[in-house]
């Protein structure tokens, strides 16, 4: 099908993935963000999987140019500082933004709507008419959200779909190198690092600098600390000092002071002297809630949802950029080759489906021992996760995990 035109809700990777393969398969595109700016200025680091670098071959961004840093190797560290584990794996890692740019600066300006916030639609016949709380409407043939875990077109399509929390949280910052000691630098920097300690788990590994620089002195070092957090401390975290209460999430410049505080004052008594100063001295602190969302459908009439939308495996297996754009590449070529909008959705959700089970379920293993509060991975044998596998298995797609029997 060529000639159709499809409005997408989200403007972050998963939507501009689906954006600009679907105008080079010939399709009237437009997409609606809710923020006025693009999104440079967010996100942490992502891994660069080779699965990753071949769905931006497809829309000619040149290897390299949107950042990266090279990685032969991972490491775990006990709760003594002391390297337990290593295992050999060259990686690139980068941060979010220079994917989310490559992908910003390929899709027409005119035609991303940002400021623009979903408030619903309705279907007549073949037409779907979006609306946007601005009062602008939009015609589509197909509607895609793209919109994140906390989804409004999902909402609208599968309401009975909602997060489920679980009972964790991940904090996270990002340090320029500069500002680390001399020691860190020596001996952590390098590594693509995982720290166990009691209960608690933290993933530390170097990204480009701001500007996508790669040089010794100007990189980054961001980490990842999944911490538990019941219910009631969850509600506290994401209250701000008005009183007032954000029910997924928490922007960073919204957090109360002492949440921080108490980030800092936890990484002084439970991390080795060797690693703490990846939280101390942090730009900023900001804290993700752990949720999954499973799913049973993508794909509903002329609706389809791609992403974090479609389901949220927890970030231990650091796919979400990837399973973002395979969604986006699937639906896009199902709705190129297939004769009726039917055919092509029916196809898209025959594909993306089981993979999204796949990598809810290996996420949901990798996190059991945080969320049922066990001492280390390794008191529940029928875990099977010793740190040995951890390591290898953490951060990469399910499939490899299967194919390469790790």
């Amino acid at each position: 099908m060529q000639n159709k035109r499809a409005v997408i809700v989200g403007g972050s990777v998963g939507g501009l993935f689906a954006g600009n393969y679907l105008i080079r398969r010939g399709w009237d595109v437009d997409i609606l963000e809710i923020a006025p700016e693009n999104l440079a200025s967010r996100g942490q680091g992502i891994a660069r999987h080779a699965e990753l670098e071949d769905l931006l071959d497809l829309l000619d961004v040149p290897r390299g140019v949107s950042g990266g840093i090279d990685v032969s190797g991972r490491t775990a560290f006990d709760r003594s500082g002391a390297i337990v584990s290593q295992f050999a794996l060259d990686q690139q890692l980068c941060a979010w933004n220079q994917v989310y740019l490559s992908l910003f600066e390929r899709f027409p300006g005119a035609r991303y709507h940002g400021g623009n916030v979903f408030a619903g639609m309705e279907t007549s016949g073949d037409v779907t008419i979006v609306r946007t709380t601005e009062g602008r409407t939009f015609e589509a043939d197909v509607v895609i959200g793209a919109d994140g875990f906390r989804s409004g077109v999902r909402q609208i399509v599968a309401p009975e779909i909602q997060p489920e929390y679980a009972g964790y949280v991940a904090w996270r910052g990002t340090s320029q190198e500069a500002k680390l000691s001399e020691t860190f630098r020596a001996n952590i920097f390098d590594h693509y690092a995982f720290l166990f300690m009691s209960g608690s788990q933290l993933i530390g590994y170097p990204i480009d600098g701001p500007d996508g620089s790669q040089i010794p002195g100007e990189r980054r070092y961001t980490y990842l600390w999944y911490h538990p957090a019941s219910d009631e401390k969850l509600a506290d975290i994401l209250t701000d000092a008005s009183g007032k209460t954000y029910e997924h999430g928490i922007s960073p410049h919204l957090m109360r002071p002492e949440h921080v505080e108490t980030v800092r004052e936890n990484a002084r008594r439970e991390m080795p002297a060797n690693f703490h100063e990846a939280v101390m001295r942090a730009d900023s602190t900001t804290v993700q809630p752990i949720y999954d969302v499973d799913n049973d459908h993508l794909a509903f009439g002329n609706v389809a949802l791609i992403g974090d939308a479609a389901f949220v495996a927890r970030p231990h297996v650091g796919v979400g950029v990837l399973k973002a754009g395979q969604d986006a590449l699937a639906l896009a070529d199902a709705l190129a080759e297939c004769e009726s909008i039917p055919e092509a959705m029916a196809r898209y959700e025959a594909e993306r489906l089981p993979a999204g089970k796949r990598a809810l379920n290996h996420a949901r293993n990798l996190g059991a021992f945080i969320q049922r509060g066990l001492d280390s991975p390794t008191d529940d044998p029928t875990l099977n996760l010793p740190l040995e596998r951890i390591i290898r298995v953490s951060g990469r797609p399910v499939e490899h995990v299967i194919e390469q029997g790790l």
